[in-house]
C-alpha cells in the first residue's frame, strides 16, 4: 500500500499540545543527555529513543494503565498515540519487553526527574490541574511545583516510605542507615498490589 493510502488521525488535542510544549522546551535533547551514561554507542541493536520511552510511560500515567503490556498495546492500537510517539504506521511500536529492559536500565532518580520535569511543565502551561498523583497503587500528594512528592496518608517521602516497609518486613532496623541503592533494590523486588480498578503507571 502506498503511504498516502495509510490511515490518518487528527490527533488527540492534549497529546498534540503536550508534544508542542515538549518540542519548544527541548525535551528530547535534554532527556537523551540525561540518559546518555546508561547507553553505549555502537553496541547492540538500535535502542528506543529515551523520548519515546518516556512518552510511553506518560501515556500509562495519563490513561491509568497499570502494566507495561497495557501501555504497549494501547500505543500500538492508537493512531493519535503513534503520532504522539512519532512512530508511523509503517513501523512497529516498542513492545512491553523493550520497556522492561529500559526501565531496569534507568534508575529511579532519572524516572523521577523526567516525570517531575514534564508534569511541572504541563501544570505550568495549564494542560491539567490537580495536586494528587498515583504511583504503584499509592496515593501521593505533590505540591504545585511538583518539586517533592510525599505519601498522602502519612506525609512520608519516597525514602521514608520504603525504609518503613523494610523495617516492617524485618529487612532493616529503624536505626539502620540505608543507602538509596539499597532502597532501590528493595523497591524493585517488593510485591506491589494493584487495585482491580487500576492505578496510574509511573
Amino acid at each position: 500500500m502506498a503511504t498516502d493510502g495509510l490511515a490518518r488521525s487528527p490527533g488527540h488535542v492534549f497529546y498534540r499540545k503536550l508534544n508542542e510544549l515538549l518540542a519548544v522546551e527541548g525535551f528530547d535533547p535534554w532527556v537523551e543527555d540525561l540518559c546518555r551514561p546508561t547507553y553505549a554507542d555502537g553496541i547492540g541493536r538500535r535502542s528506543i529513543p529515551p523520548g519515546v520511552y518516556f512518552r510511553m510511560l506518560l501515556v500509562g500515567y495519563f490513561e491509568g494503565l497499570s502494566s507495561q503490556h497495557g501501555i504497549a498495546w494501547r500505543c500500538a492500537d492508537s493512531l493519535s498515540l503513534r503520532e504522539f510517539l512519532g512512530i508511523p504506521l509503517t513501523e512497529a511500536t516498542p513492545d512491553h519487553s523493550s520497556l522492561t529492559v529500559i526501565r531496569q536500565r534507568l534508575d529511579r532518580e532519572t524516572h523521577a526527574q523526567v516525570f517531575t520535569w514534564v508534569l511541572a511543565l504541563a501544570a505550568r502551561k495549564k494542560l491539567f490541574t490537580g495536586t494528587t498523583v498515583g504511583v504503584d497503587s499509592t496515593t501521593l500528594e505533590a505540591n504545585a511545583a511538583m518539586r517533592s512528592i510525599v505519601r498522602k496518608e502519612t506525609g512520608e517521602d519516597w525514602r521514608a516510605y520504603l525504609k518503613r516497609l523494610m523495617v516492617e518486613q524485618g529487612k532493616a532496623k529503624p536505626e539502620d542507615d540505608i543507602s538509596d541503592d539499597e532502597l532501590r533494590r528493595f523497591d524493585r523486588r517488593r510485591q506491589v498490589t494493584v487495585p482491580r480498578s487500576g492505578a496510574a503507571a509511573a
